[in-house]
């Protein structure tokens, strides 16, 4: 995977699926209707401040609770290049990947970085923050070819040879 670099949105511990995409904006016809309202139980103004490229750093346990998948996927619609944090809850980390949202886990970034911050990453091998370093281990081959197909839909069209 490539180098990017983006802006850090910074946000907590046990960032649930409730907060990221709540229940009652779940009607809306789209994804992108739903995006205005990511979010806004904990900050309102995020969504509409969030642009193309941005990364979201945040504690432990981020995509806890329900298991809708309008979380990973509203997150990718806002722009968001990927999601770094101390740790994920495991169905939100796999919705995340089958809708082609990187994750990243790193435990120590989280308590260095200062929101609005540029950070850079080399998918597959570290963070740079600053004149720090912070490594980060590959994820499998699998998951990698999941991610660069845009999703896991595109992924099997791909391997079944229909894209």
């Amino acid at each position: 995977m490539e180098q990017f670099t983006g802006k850090v949105w910074l946000l907590g511990d046990d960032i649930d699926t409730d907060i990221i995409m709540p229940t009652e904006y779940l009607a809306l016809k789209t994804i992108n209707d739903m995006c205005p309202y990511a979010f806004s139980p904990l900050r309102p103004e995020l969504a509409a401040q969030i642009r193309e490229g941005d990364i979201i750093v945040a504690g432990k346990n981020f995509g806890c609770g329900s298991s809708r998948e309008q979380a990973p996927e509203v997150i990718k619609a806002l722009g968001i290049r990927c999601v770094i944090a101390a740790s994920y809850a495991r169905i939100f980390f796999r919705n995340a990947i089958n809708n082609g949202l990187l994750l990243i886990e790193n435990a120590d970034l989280v308590k260095d970085v200062q929101e609005g911050e540029e950070i850079t990453v080399r998918a597959g091998d570290s963070i740079r923050y600053k004149d720090k370093t912070y490594p980060i281990s590959p994820l499998p081959q699998n998951l990698l070819d999941i991610l660069e197909a845009g999703g896991l839909v595109r992924a099997m069209q791909r391997l079944n040879g229909k894209v």
